[in-house]
C-alpha cells in the first residue's frame, strides 16, 4: 500500500505572501487538514470523537519548507504512518503538486490519543486500534522519507 492520499486544495489568495507564495503558517494548515482526513480514516471522526469521547493531539511538529508552492497551485498531501504504539501515532507528511513526485514541504508529527473527558492520553482501542495496526502493517514496508529525523541546529 502506498502512502495515503489524504488531502487535495488549490492555493488560496488568502494564503499567499506579497511574494505571491504560500504563507508558512498554511503550509501547516494544509498538513493539519489532512491529519483530520487520517483522523477519520481511522474512525476518529467528528461524530466518532463524540460518541467515544477520544481524539489525537498533536504533541510535536516538524516542518521542512523544501520548494515555493505560488498561487493557484494545486496541491496534495501523501500521510504515511511510520510508526505507533499504544497511545501515539509516528506519521509523515508530504506536500506536493497534484500528481507529482518533488515533495514540496514535509511535515514529520507526533500524535497523542487522547480521553477528551480529562484530557489525558489513552490507549488506543477496538475498531481504532484495529485500523491503526492494519494500517501500520501497510505502511511497515514503505521506506522511511529522507526528510524524517532531522534534527535543527548550525553546523560545528
Amino acid at each position: 500500500m502506498p502512502a495515503l492520499l489524504t488531502y487535495k486544495t488549490p492555493v488560496l489568495a488568502e494564503w499567499v505572501d506579497y511574494n505571491g507564495h504560500l504563507r508558512d503558517a498554511f503550509y501547516l494548515l494544509i498538513f493539519s487538514h489532512a491529519t483530520d482526513a487520517l483522523m477519520d480514516q481511522l474512525g476518529l471522526a467528528s461524530t466518532d470523537r463524540e460518541a467515544s469521547g477520544h481524539s489525537l493531539f498533536t504533541l510535536e511538529c516538524h516542518l521542512n519548507y523544501l520548494h515555493e508552492v505560488k498561487l493557484g497551485a494545486q496541491v496534495e498531501v501523501r500521510t504515511q504512518l511510520l510508526g505507533h504504539d499504544r497511545k501515539r501515532l509516528h506519521i509523515y507528511h508530504s506536500l506536493h503538486l497534484l500528481e507529482a513526485a518533488e515533495t514540496l514541504a514535509a511535515s514529520e508529527q507526533m500524535l497523542l490519543h487522547v480521553e477528551l473527558a480529562g484530557p489525558r492520553s489513552a490507549p488506543f482501542t477496538g475498531a481504532v486500534l484495529s485500523k491503526v495496526e492494519a494500517l501500520g502493517e501497510a505502511h511497515r514496508q514503505l521506506p522511511t522519507p529522507a526528510w524524517v529525523g532531522h534534527v535543527i541546529g548550525l553546523p560545528g
